[in-house]
């Protein structure tokens, strides 16, 4: 086996020395040929021959000199590792910067309210005014939900220079139900309502006997009762239902119900949304007695109605292309009528959150009553002929976004045509002040509600500014331009109203101011013995009324309140011979709980 070795090694020595024979003679013969080169440089002896190839080349793998992967070392002699030593050359340098000293300081934590889910509020004012509310409610909130809320606000009066009782009252009472279930939810409501009022609006222009006014009952009570529900479906293209049954009544034996039900479907189509409500609303209502004579009057209508509407929604386009359809049926004159109405709408940001565009055409079928006209004016008279509004169209175009990142703008135009819309208008009195009357409305002191055909152009504009946590501010101007049909005036509208409303709140203090405008309305006169159509157009003067709030906040669970109303003590009159109380002064106290 040593033998071998030796001779192995031997042989490999043989065959190093063969190899640096053969690059000892390569070298010497690139060296002469590089000289011979450089000295025939006056001469090109190259000729240009033509090489004709035979057969291309085609490599083959095998023909490849292959690397070893692992290649062996033939040296047996190791080299230790050379210790490298770090080191750095530090220069001083001087400096000037002296740190002050730090001080910890301590996170401040805000105090955070608590929310109480129930509260009473009383309150006192002069001209013998009493309020209070209250809220209860209990239950679980992941399964049901009891709830009651009772309302009173009275006064008993005491305006100056006036010939009957002026005292009201509002009292109301309402209780409902929540039940959550896994895939929907439903509720039932119940409440009842009572409105006291007077007609105490006598003309200045009559001299009436104390006889004559000590036969009138000038009291008017109106009674509401109302019972309904909802239901709210989730991920079903059923949304749900409302349903409301309301009966109104008062202290003239007048009658009105009324039910609506309201159920609404939804279903994607694509990326867009189609929604739909329909509408049942039967209406049916009696007076005992008509303005002039003792006949009843009585209204009843059905509507059915279909409101479709397919929602575009785009990065920056909103579209929403929809129709009202009513079929409607005057049960008393058994006459039926078919309505259709555009409801389309847009909005386009141009800049997003400053500037959007917004437009649309849209109309309706308003359902009047005799409850709502009298939440309007308290003082008409239960002789009514109701009527339904054709809202032909309201066409507008305006602009909404930010002037800077706490002030927002509203402005819009729009143009509007109703068909029978419904106008107050002053009763022509049945007494010179000493001839008796059957009801005490029938004074000159009530109104009747007249109907008539008006385009409106209206231009609308609001700006609202949140200054800060504490305070903000809101401020909005509406102007209409009337045209009518056969009335001579727009009785009871005013042309210009505005609004100026702040609120201000630091830590326990809260305050606000709501200012109202009313431009000048006009109205008819018109006395005893002569014709309706030639009564006196009278002018009821703009009015501006200021109220006033603020309080103190005590705890989270006790609050302070004061309230003003008409803090200018402008004795002004939204109807004729209507005169508000004055200066109204009232304090109270919150109280919040659980139960």
């Amino acid at each position: 086996m040593e033998t071998n070795f030796q001779e192995f090694k031997k042989h490999q020595q043989n065959l190093k020395q063969l190899k640096m024979r053969k690059l000892l003679i390569t070298s010497l013969s690139i060296l002469i040929a590089g000289i011979s080169f450089s000295q025939e440089t006056k001469r090109d002896t190259l000729k240009t021959e033509e090489i004709s190839v035979v057969k291309p080349y085609t490599p083959k793998i095998s023909a490849a000199f292959k690397v070893k992967s692992n290649p062996s070392s033939n040296e047996t002699q190791e080299f230790p590792k050379e210790k490298v030593v770090y080191s750095i050359f530090s220069i001083p340098v001087a400096s000037t910067f002296t740190p002050s000293k730090g001080k910890a300081k301590g996170v401040v934590r805000a105090k955070k309210e608590r929310l109480y889910e129930n509260y009473i509020s009383a309150g006192f004012g002069n001209f013998t005014s009493p309020i209070f509310e209250a809220y209860l409610h209990t239950g679980d909130p992941r399964y049901n939900d009891f709830g009651i809320f009772i309302n009173h606000h009275s006064s008993e009066g005491g305006i100056k220079n006036l010939l009957l009782n002026d005292y009201f009252s509002d009292t109301r009472i309402d209780g409902y139900f929540k039940q959550f279930e896994r895939d929907f939810n439903w509720q039932v409501n119940i409440g009842v309502q009572q409105k006291i009022y007077n007609y105490y609006g006598l003309s200045t222009d009559i001299t009436f006997e104390n006889a004559f006014l000590d036969s009138l009952d000038e009291e008017q009570i109106y009674k509401n009762i109302y019972a309904g529900g909802k239901i709210d479906f989730e991920d079903s293209f059923f949304q749900g239902a409302s349903a409301e049954f309301i009966t109104f009544s008062d202290n003239y034996n007048t009658n009105e119900l009324r039910l609506l039900v309201k159920p609404s479907l939804e279903f994607p189509i694509s990326t867009e949304l189609i929604n739909a409500e329909f509408t049942i609303d039967l209406l049916t209502g009696k007076f005992k007695q008509n303005y002039f004579s003792d006949e009843d009057l009585k209204h009843s209508f059905l509507n059915l109605g279909f409101n479709p509407n397919f929602e575009v929604l785009r990065e920056n386009l909103t579209v929403n292309l929809g129709a009202k359809l009513y079929y409607t049926n005057n049960l008393e004159t058994k006459v039926t009528e078919f309505y259709a109405y555009p409801n389309v709408t847009a909005s386009f940001k141009i800049v997003d959150e400053v500037l959007i565009i917004v437009a649309g055409v849209t109309g309706d079928l308003i359902q009047n009553t005799y409850q709502e006209f009298a939440n309007e004016n308290p003082y008409i008279s239960p002789t009514l002929n109701i009527k339904q509004t054709d809202k032909q169209y309201k066409a507008f175009i305006g602009t909404k976004g930010k002037l800077a990142s706490n002030i927002g703008y509203n402005f819009n135009v729009r143009h509007t045509y109703e068909k029978n819309k419904p106008l107050f208008i002053q009763n022509q009195t049945k007494t010179d002040g000493n001839l008796s009357v059957l009801y005490a409305y029938e004074a000159g002191n009530s109104f009747d509600v007249i109907y008539d055909d008006i385009k409106t152009l209206s231009v609308f504009a609001e700006i609202t500014i949140d200054a800060s946590k504490e305070f903000n501010f809101n401020g909005a101007i509406n102007y209409n331009n009337y045209t009518t049909n056969n009335q001579p005036e727009v009785w009871n509208l005013p042309e210009i109203t505005a609004t100026i409303t702040t609120d201000y709140q630091n830590n326990n203090w809260f305050a606000g101011a709501k200012l109202f405008y009313t431009g000048e309305t006009k109205d008819v006169v018109t006395p005893l013995g002569i014709l309706t159509e030639n009564g006196t157009i009278i002018i009821n003067e703009s009015y501006i009324d200021l109220n006033l709030n603020g309080g103190y906040i005590f705890s989270d669970r006790l609050t302070a309140f004061a309230k003003i109303n008409n803090a200018l003590g402008k004795k002004y009159q939204p109807f004729v011979n209507y005169h508000v109380q004055t200066l109204q002064i009232l304090g109270g106290i919150t109280y919040k709980f659980d139960l």
